[in-house]
């Protein structure tokens, strides 16, 4: 209060929590202040959203004539999502506005971890050698995977509000544990830590395997051994004062890379990618619409949304018919359900393509009335976005409008060639089905009921051929041939027939033809392998389709922490 010139007591503060009917008190507290000089916080102004625009009023009208020293003070949750903004933009644009972020990279992280304890802590264990390795470990931990998060979804599948108090509460079971016990319970750790204290957040279980995955790394034996690195460059360090550990971070820990995850520096370069390509995206969409910026056609929103419109109804396919689809069949068998399936998921899309393209091409002309449908269509194409209405009826795809629409046509040529005859390709481009775990199905289906095997007992295996696509001329007896798969984290090594590190600045290398027939589950061998996950595009998650069992010299774990997946789009 001195430095702003006056003296400040808490008889110059009014603090009011909002909340349960508390706007009379804050609106009387406002009125004093502004007469007296004093101070107002208003807490939680998020939850009286109805009252946001009379306080924006209020503290307009109080701008103008009220004492030199009068303050008012703001705060609010972070909004979820944009919806959710609901302080008003007067109140916005007159404030000073402060942020509380978290920090970002593993050294800040690493910092504000170990912030939460002091050396009393670090003394309070009777197995001091022990409680230390292990909660610097921990600390180690939560940097980790509470900065992962920046990779998006190889770096989790889904966003988790891992909090400081997940770490605390870890040490707190660290100690009670430790004077209970002469022995490190390590497996019982591993357990409360990842799958009760940070795995009570985690709702993905490949997420789940990543969690336990660290955990099974940094908490084991070998650090009370000095033999543990928790990231490349960085050991474990030995019994030191608080001070010094905080020392050590400064002078051990290696520059911020992918490294200090256990990823491949490609996954900064595809999520700084992604990042620029979503602030370009904002920038194109901050363009005005209206004018015109050219002479020749196309130089308007309407012209070039016209010309865009004109050309994908030219080429889009016509529909499959069906009654004559099923009049050409011989045999309903797994393989020709899937074709048939796929053909009908077609139509649907296609037919509400072309049925939306007409109406705007009519409202382009004056023949119709626009409505909010056709505008959020007419932006879609200038903005070169799939539209909201096909996605509904579409596949999962992270491609602008250009290139799934390209996919689209190439997607309906594979379909047409199959569905001439009805004979299985030689190879079966896995990424072209609306559902590829139907395909995955079938595959399973026809061999049960060839060799009359139970269904529920069997499973597929996944073997990868040194071959492309065009080095096949039929179908397999058993099983099929699909193409069309990527690697996202490493990269097959054909010749060794294993997975290997990746390429720099090769992100997603395509893979070899990959032979998948199915076996029953009591024969698979699992040692030597890393059971990775097959998703249709880059945003993971919701888009799993199967588990596919790949070959590895090193230990499945390097897999684990690089987010290693195989993808069906790019």
């Amino acid at each position: 209060g001195k430095k702003l010139g006056y003296t400040f007591n808490h008889r110059n503060l009014h603090n009011v929590s909002l909340g349960q009917g508390q706007e009379l008190v804050a609106e009387q507290a406002l009125d004093v202040a502004a007469k007296e000089g004093h101070w107002v916080i208003l807490q939680n102004i998020h939850l009286v959203a109805k009252w946001l625009s009379s306080l924006e009023k209020r503290l307009e009208q109080l701008s103008q004539g009220s004492h030199r020293d009068f303050r008012v003070f703001l705060s609010a949750e972070p909004a979820p999502c944009p919806e959710s903004h609901i302080i008003p933009q007067g109140i916005l644009q007159n404030s000073i506005k402060i942020t509380s972020e978290a920090p970002t990279g593993i050294h800040a992280n690493l910092h504000k971890a170990l912030d939460n304890f002091s050396q009393d802590t670090l003394e309070m264990c009777s197995q001091e050698k022990e409680f230390r390795s292990i909660l610097f470990a921990l600390c180690y931990f939560h940097a980790v995977v509470a900065e992962r998060r920046k990779f998006g979804p190889q770096g989790w599948n889904r966003p988790y509000p891992f909090s400081t108090g997940d770490l605390t509460i870890s040490v707190n079971v660290l100690y009670n544990y430790l004077q209970a016990s002469s022995k490190v319970p390590y497996d019982d750790l591993r357990y409360l830590v990842g799958e009760i204290m940070y795995g009570g957040h985690i709702t993905d279980d490949w997420d789940r395997r990543l969690c336990r995955t660290y955990l099974e790394e940094f908490i084991k034996p070998e650090m009370l051994e000095g033999e543990l690195c928790l990231a490349p460059g960085f050991p474990l360090p030995g019994n030191m004062d608080y001070n010094g550990y905080h020392q050590y971070i400064d002078d051990a820990l290696p520059p911020e890379s992918p490294y200090l995850y256990g990823l491949h520096p490609n996954a900064e370069i595809g999520f700084l990618t992604q990042r620029s390509e979503r602030l370009l995206r904002t920038v194109l969409e901050l363009q005005p619409r209206d004018s015109s910026t050219g002479q020749g056609p196309g130089s308007t929103q309407e012209e070039m949304v016209q010309t865009l419109l004109e050309e994908m109804l030219e080429k889009l396919p016509d529909e499959f018919n069906m009654a004559e689809l099923l009049a050409r069949l011989e045999e309903r068998t797994p393989y020709a359900v899937v074709a048939l399936q796929e053909c009908e998921r077609m139509n649907a899309l296609t037919a509400e393509m072309r049925r939306s393209l007409a109406e705007l091409e009519l409202g382009l002309k004056g023949e119709l009335t626009m409505t909010s449908e056709m505008e959020t269509l007419q932006n879609s194409l200038f903005f070169g976005t799939v539209p909201e209405s096909w996605v509904r009826r579409s596949y999962p795809s992270m491609a602008s409008l250009g290139s799934w629409f390209a996919d689209l046509l190439a997607r309906s040529s594979e379909l047409e060639a199959w569905t001439r005859d009805f004979s299985l390709p030689s190879t079966l481009w896995l990424g072209g089905f609306f559902n590829p775990q139907a395909l995955l199905t079938a595959i399973m289906q026809s061999t049960a009921r060839k060799n009359r095997w139970p269904l529920d007992r069997m499973a597929l295996q996944c073997d990868v051929t040194k071959k492309s696509r065009e080095d096949f001329a039929s179908a397999p007896r058993e099983g099929a041939y699909v193409h069309g798969l990527f690697m996202e984290g490493a990269r097959w090594d054909a010749q060794a027939g294993t997975i290997t590190e990746a390429r720099l600045k090769e992100l997603t290398p395509a893979m070899p033809v990959v032979f998948i027939r199915a076996i029953p589950d009591d024969k698979q061998d699992t040692r030597g392998l890393y059971p990775c996950p097959l998703y249709k595009t880059r945003q993971r998650g919701p888009t799993y389709v199967w588990t596919f069992n790949l070959k590895t010299k090193e230990n499945p774990s390097k897999w684990v922490l690089a987010g290693v997946a195989l993808l069906l789009q790019v």
